[in-house]
């Protein structure tokens, strides 16, 4: 089985479970978005990278988890439109490639694996101890990114029935 842990927006990180290994972990791909130096999520990037690992794994059973997101509190406008719109595209995305997606709300998965209330950073400071092998792409403080990715399908894999 394939599980894909999406944590979505333009700062997020996909990565990638092989039969309940981890197996690569990557900055969410984005792009110029027109002036301003602004930036979009790249879902043409998006689906070419979820298609390599497909092909390479040669798997069928594809499960795709996504961190559920809503609008927050004290945020603007236009960044929650932005979000919305990163949040769509993954999801076009996955409904285009016709891969099964589950969604997870942050306290889910964070109470499972005692984050709540806690700093941005425990959830990078959890994944470098349940993976120490992916610790080098989990070191700056940026990854804790790839880290809520990891722990989102993590999540998903040890609630699923089996």
């Amino acid at each position: 089985m394939l599980v894909i842990g999406i944590d979505p927006g333009i700062s997020g990180a996909i990565c990638f479970f092989r039969d309940e290994e981890l197996k690569d972990v990557i900055d969410m791909p984005t792009m110029a978005s027109g002036n301003k130096n602004k930036k979009q999520i790249n879902g043409s990037q998006i689906y070419n990278e979820i298609s390599s690992r497909i092909n390479s794994y040669k798997i069928e059973n594809i499960n795709v988890v996504v961190e559920q997101v809503s609008a927050m509190p004290g945020q603007g406008v236009t960044s929650m439109f932005n979000f919305g719109q990163s949040f769509g595209v993954i999801k076009g995305v996955c409904a285009a490639m016709q891969l099964p997606v589950y969604f997870v709300r942050p306290a889910k998965w964070k109470k499972h694996f005692d984050l709540i209330k806690s700093q941005k950073d425990s959830s990078r400071v959890k994944a470098i101890e349940m993976f120490p092998k992916f610790s080098s792409m989990l070191s700056r403080k940026k990854d804790s990114n790839k880290a809520d990715a990891i722990l989102i399908a993590n999540y998903h894999i040890n609630t699923r029935q089996k």
